[in-house]
């Protein structure tokens, strides 16, 4: 399976800042399961940080606003995208 987003992100992250450990993850064989799981991690930390971001900042009515609800839930998955970035890919 391809590496996702956030998987990407973090073999960048090793590659460049990190490539000791890069280089040790990479010829143990263990680099690519570790990127699958932050993968996997990643995205359903964004599903459960976007559904208490939304409770705690409830969307505008879709029907009569589109432009003010895609504007909230933009902001808020910028808000939820920035908290697992420092979380899980640049730790």
């Amino acid at each position: 399976k391809p590496l996702g987003k956030y998987g990407r992100l973090r073999r960048t992250y090793l590659k460049e800042q990190r490539p000791v450990l890069y280089h040790t993850m990479l010829l143990s064989g263990s680099l690519y399961p570790h990127l699958m799981e932050v993968e996997q991690t990643a995205e359903s930390r964004m599903q459960q940080m976007m559904a208490e971001l939304l409770k705690q900042n409830p969307a505008p009515d879709k029907a009569q606003n589109q432009l003010m609800w895609v504007q909230h839930m933009n902001s808020l998955k910028a808000q939820a995208e920035e908290l697992v970035m420092t979380e899980l890919i640049y730790s």
